[in-house]
């Protein structure tokens, strides 16, 4: 596990999604929504990031793959809360159970054994639809793919937080009503959020409270 993620880190991301999702819907536990639908959909828009035409030209956008990747992880990590009812401390004993098999490189599917090793990327998030479409959680393909994308499990903890409280300060300032301001000083506020994240230690405890504050400093409302 501490190759992938500590607890701190784990027990941040639970709550910040429970957080997330009951900021969409109060209801959501009861509302028991498709979260790996929404892992397939994803996995599909990170396929048209990677290029899959052969008719065509296409050149490999890694940044975008990388952010469907987060987007995949908010989902994931919305299914493991669904399934132990909102609770965050049993999702993580779900979550802690699960990473040992993230190491691994294979998997069962359809029956067969597959080598993920010997996969190329594209066939890794062919199989993550293919799994996720029958309500499998399989970290250790989503680790896979990872790496495939030159991601480790902090960097994916460093932009899954990022992407959060960049969507709490949104909402807190006015994203619904239609009064936030996302241009400061002629950049976006996604902008600024990967300056102010570059200069905070992931490792902190407090790191999401660091961030908000931070960007709570450069907010022209």
């Amino acid at each position: 596990m501490t190759t992938s993620l500590s607890i701190q880190q784990a027990i941040v991301m639970l709550r910040l999604q429970s957080d997330m999702n009951a900021k969409v819907d109060s209801n959501w536990v009861q509302a028991s929504y498709p979260y790996l639908r929404a892992v397939v959909i994803e996995a599909a828009e990170a396929i048209e990031h990677h290029g899959w035409k052969w008719w065509k030209k296409q050149i490999l956008d890694l940044p975008q793959l990388q952010m469907e990747l987060v987007d995949i992880w908010h989902f994931l990590l919305s299914e493991i809360l669904l399934r132990e009812q909102g609770d965050c401390d049993r999702a993580l004993e779900h979550l802690f159970n699960a990473m040992p098999a993230a190491s691994t490189r294979t998997v069962m599917c359809d029956q067969r054994l597959i080598e993920l090793d010997s996969l190329a990327l594209l066939e890794k998030l062919e199989l993550l639809i293919a799994l996720s479409a029958v309500r499998r959680i399989e970290l250790s393909v989503f680790s896979s793919i990872l790496a495939d994308c030159r991601m480790s499990w902090q960097e994916l903890y460093r932009q899954y937080v990022g992407k959060n409280i960049l969507n709490f300060f949104r909402q807190d300032h006015g994203y619904k009503t239609g009064t936030y301001l996302k241009i400061w000083g002629d950049r976006e506020d996604n902008e600024h959020l990967v300056e102010l994240m570059s200069a905070l230690s992931p490792d902190s405890d407090d790191y999401p409270e660091q961030l908000y504050n931070a960007l709570l400093s450069r907010y022209p409302g």
